[in-house]
């Protein structure tokens, strides 16, 4: 079949290669127009168009949906993966046989734009990935193929987003076979969805009134970013990495107990292991200690 490939980020990759080297024409990427980052503010572009750049394939980045012009028309069929724009409804049937996405979730269980994120907030022990033919929906189309995955205790939304990212390859292969075979996908049942919408700053930040379990599960599911907060001393402490214990200290409360870290909640106590203070790097949770110097009684907040 000739492919397109709708992606920006760099959770396409892994898919990407296996197209490259798979019987199918990967003919085009499209991507996100270049974004101004970095202190030098300088346009980049997408992990996506990087990696279309270093295999001279194609590219097209359209600004919005309504510039696309009538080229999708040529395909057979456009693979979606992370792309970050909603396409109408006019541009699915362009391509002989549609779009397909990869969604990093069992779907109906967690539409939207961070499933992998909520499936670690929301403590979730298994999720996985879902291919589903685009409909004019939030990932309501009908599944060709699932997989699932288990999600570790120290699974962060980083890590795990690796891990369904390596399902890619398989989950796609076996898409495309179908489709060649004229498979029916199958409805999704709606009375089973469950959302995943798109992380909000305000919730990063750590309420300690809560169990040391849900505020691991927040920790982990905002890890790398955009991290969860607190404030020490008045300034912003991002913490990425963190266990939950049974100690037990007041709520809030930080303390150095056996070159641990623990900060105290409703029920047990959370075990900084990584943490990014204010204007500062990532850095151990206990060099960070040994630098700041906790006095007796002090607090996150």
């Amino acid at each position: 079949m000739k492919l397109a490939v709708a992606a920006s980020p760099e959770v396409a990759i892994p898919t990407l290669e296996y197209l490259l080297s798979s019987e199918h024409e990967l003919a085009l990427i499209i991507s996100r127009p270049d974004s101004v980052s970095g202190r030098g503010r300088e346009l980049t572009p997408t992990p996506v168009a990087s990696w279309a750049n270093q295999h001279d394939i194609a590219i097209y980045c359209p600004m919005s949906a309504n510039d696309f012009d009538k080229r999708l028309q040529e395909f057979d069929l456009v693979i979606t993966i992370g792309y970050g724009l909603i396409l109408p409804e006019f541009l699915l049937t362009q391509p002989k046989h549609g779009f397909i996405n990869l969604h990093f979730s069992l779907l109906p269980l967690l539409r939207g734009a961070a499933p992998v994120q909520r499936a670690i907030i929301n403590g979730l022990n298994q999720t996985g990935v879902t291919v589903f033919k685009l409909d004019r929906g939030m990932d309501t189309g009908p599944i060709y193929v699932t997989c699932p995955a288990e999600i570790a205790i120290t699974d962060t939304a980083g890590s795990l987003l690796e891990k369904l990212a390596a399902l890619g390859p398989a989950v796609i292969s076996e898409t495309l076979q179908k489709i060649s075979t004229n498979y029916t996908p199958q409805p999704q049942d709606g009375s089973l969805a469950t959302f995943a919408p798109k992380l909000s700053k305000s919730e990063g930040r750590i309420i300690w009134n809560r169990s040391a379990t849900e505020i691991v599960h927040q920790i982990l599911g905002f890890s790398p970013n955009p991290g969860a907060t607190s404030l020490y001393r008045g300034e912003i402490l991002r913490i990425t990495s963190a266990r939950a214990l049974l100690d037990q200290l007041a709520v809030g409360e930080i303390r150095l107990v056996a070159n641990s870290v623990l900060v105290g909640t409703k029920s047990g106590a959370v075990e900084l292991i990584e943490v990014t203070p204010a204007g500062k790097r990532v850095m151990g949770a206990l060099d960070w200690a040994r630098g700041a110097r906790f006095e007796q009684g002090e607090t996150l907040e």
